[in-house]
């Protein structure tokens, strides 16, 4: 495995706040949220904006889908896991054969 982690691009917020005045505390506080979503893995971005979201309240999945750019099925499942109870945390991120099929795995399809 490498010991090295792509870093996600980070996601500009496209709310009237953060348009009309990007010096300000709301802008501040959703670019240092965007920037923690694009340093972390899958499954601590479920959970972070699920947290979130369970935090606002009424309407956070959606609020947190806008400034995130994530889906709110991501973030409903991340509401979902916290409510369960999050287990420990393993090796894979991903269960095994879970992503994207390898470029030979494609090829070998007719």
């Amino acid at each position: 495995m490498a010991d090295f982690q792509l870093q996600r691009a980070i996601y500009q917020c496209p709310c009237s706040d953060c348009l009309d005045a990007p010096s300000s505390e709301t802008a501040r506080d959703h670019s240092a949220i965007n920037r923690l979503v694009a340093a972390v893995d899958e499954r601590q971005r479920r959970l972070f904006a699920g947290l979130l979201a369970l935090r606002r309240g009424r309407g956070g999945i959606v609020t947190l889908a806008k400034i995130t750019g994530l889906s709110r099925m991501t973030i409903r499942r991340g509401l979902a896991e916290l409510r369960s109870g999050v287990g420990p945390v393993e090796d894979r991120v991903r269960n095994s054969g879970g992503g994207r099929p390898s470029i030979e795995k494609k090829r070998l399809r007719p």
